[in-house]
């Protein structure tokens, strides 16, 4: 099997027909064997039917993973990637749309470059503006200053001068690892439900030996919905399970305000490799 595709669904339906056929499409032109497991939470809407239809159409290998409530983003994902057999491992959000250049130009590189465990391409919103998806490990205040002024970051910057280099972490609305790497760092950390369990592993990888890398040159879309976000004053469950979420991460990881001791941690793994 040479990929093993895992999406997280719940009340979906806008968005998971265009994925998973942007997705199997980009399989059957590359001429890859894979598979795919769509974990769904719960859904009310018609994401569950969708999902069916495209699995019947296309004469797919989706394989669904129903739960009847929200059991977040680890313990979810965990069930996709625990049966996943494929030698390349793709995460993919539920928003997110592939092509069969991303596919093919990411899984070569991870071919091709023993140092890297994790690629990710640019992303892009469907009106074609760049999307900030992978930044510096958080700190407390680089947090703050994100939630609040992203819109603002994102329009000063463009995909102008972004160079392929490896990056500390990327969003998980695509991921691309290899298999080697997941028996070697394991699932996803169910201690968080809903996030940072991105930047989680990310520091992961890092502390495993491995780089993330940023391939920009290969781009695809993302119409995140973003709903840890609120939305002026009114905080919400998710921005809630988010906060408590970067607390752990944190504590795990031993650091708050800055990032030196981390790096350094990060170093020294790197030196004796």
């Amino acid at each position: 099997m040479e990929f093993s595709a895992i999406i997280l669904t719940f009340n979906s339906e806008q968005y998971i027909e265009t994925c998973l056929r942007s997705l199997v499409s980009s399989f059957v032109e590359i001429g890859a064997s894979y598979e795919v497991f769509v974990i769904d939470n719960g859904s009310k809407d018609r994401t569950r039917k969708l999902i069916q239809d495209v699995t019947d159409e296309m004469n797919a290998n989706i394989q669904l993973i129903p739960f009847e409530y929200n059991t977040g983003t680890t313990f979810s994902r965990n069930q996709g990637l625990k049966r996943a057999e494929g030698k390349r491992i793709i995460i993919l959000d539920s928003d997110a749309y592939v092509t069969s250049e991303v596919v093919k130009e990411l899984g070569c590189y991870l071919d091709e470059n023993n140092e890297c465990g994790m690629v990710v391409p640019k992303l892009t919103y469907p009106d074609g503006r760049f999307q900030i998806s992978t930044d510096h490990f958080p700190t407390l205040w680089h947090k703050v200053r994100r939630f609040f002024f992203l819109k603002k970051m994102e329009g000063g910057e463009t995909s102008e001068g972004l160079e392929q280099s490896p990056v500390d972490y990327a969003i998980s609305a695509f991921w691309m690892f290899t298999k080697d790497l997941l028996d070697d760092i394991g699932c996803l950390d169910e201690r968080i439900f809903y996030s940072p369990e991105d930047v989680d592993y990310c520091i992961r990888v890092w502390l495993s030996g491995k780089e993330i890398h940023y391939l920009p040159q290969y781009s695809m879309v993302h119409d995140a919905q973003e709903i840890s976000r609120a939305k002026g004053i009114k905080i919400n469950k998710f921005t809630i399970s988010h906060a408590k979420g970067l607390i752990y991460l944190f504590l795990k990881h031993r650091y708050f305000f800055g990032l030196s001791g981390l790096y350094k941690r990060i170093e020294s793994i790197k030196a004796v490799r």
